[in-house]
């Protein structure tokens, strides 16, 4: 198995902070994996996930993806390989369902048959009825359906690499629930490597292989879910997962 991505002492300060957003991070994500980065507002957590694909760029360290070296890749080529998903979504309003969806593989010189074949399976992948919905615009789509038209896109390209930035986090409860059981599917029956933000310990618990937790730019633990929910490594780790054990004790 392949080392998908990998931070080496990596160190993130913004100009004009005091403090550092990420501070000498090392870790590795192998191929396959769906790692959930986990933390409160504020920890890092997004920042270290923006370094991967250069929307942010290290202030020392290196990051490498797939053995290569962030800082020496052409950012529009590493982006194209990288797919990118947002909690707003960001999909063109002016383009219909299947021209979002397009997007980067008309970029890339695919052919329009190629396109069109493309864009079915993975609406039909995100279980939106391709002939219902490849002509629609995104003002006509619930924020559930939205969402999957984004995940659709970000996959479009085969992407070696996902990066979601709590793109579940404006659903309603039971479309959120929809929504991981599909990213898991699609996660499992492709095999592919996914970086997840989340604040929500509950959905770190359920889709991370492993779950890296951040507090204050620095990882307090980065474990498996079972390893961590047995052998928090810090007070920090406790006091994120006493709140989703009260709520499994509340029910029994």
């Amino acid at each position: 198995m392949r080392t998908a991505v990998e931070f080496c002492d990596v160190t993130k300060r913004f100009s004009g902070a005091s403090e550092d957003a990420v501070e000498h991070v090392s870790f590795q994500v192998m191929e396959g994996e769906l790692i959930t980065i986990l933390g409160t507002s504020g920890c890092g957590k997004t920042t270290l996930m923006k370094m991967v694909n250069r929307l942010y760029e290290p202030t020392s360290g290196v990051i490498k993806v797939f053995g290569e070296n962030v800082m020496e890749a052409d950012p529009v080529q590493l982006r194209r390989k990288i797919g990118y998903v947002i909690q707003q979504v960001g999909l063109f309003p002016h383009m219909t369902v299947e021209k979002n969806i397009a997007v980067v593989p008309e970029i890339l010189g695919w052919d329009k048959e190629r396109i069109h074949s493309r864009v079915e399976e993975l609406l039909s992948l995100v279980n939106l009825d391709p002939d219902v919905y490849c002509t629609r615009y995104p003002s006509q789509l619930s924020g559930g359906q939205q969402q999957r038209v984004g995940l659709a896109r970000a996959l479009a390209a085969y992407p070696s690499i996902m990066l979601l930035d709590e793109p579940f986090g404006a659903i309603d409860a039971i479309n959120r629930t929809k929504l991981q059981d599909e990213l898991l599917a699609i996660h499992r029956r492709g095999g592919l490597t996914c970086l997840f933000v989340t604040h929500d310990v509950t959905e770190a618990l359920k889709l991370g292989d492993r779950i890296l937790i951040m507090n204050q730019g620095e990882i307090q633990q980065f474990d498996t879910p079972e390893n961590i929910l047995h052998s928090p490594a810090n007070a920090y780790v406790e006091s994120l997962l006493k709140s989703v054990m009260e709520g499994l004790s509340f029910f029994k």
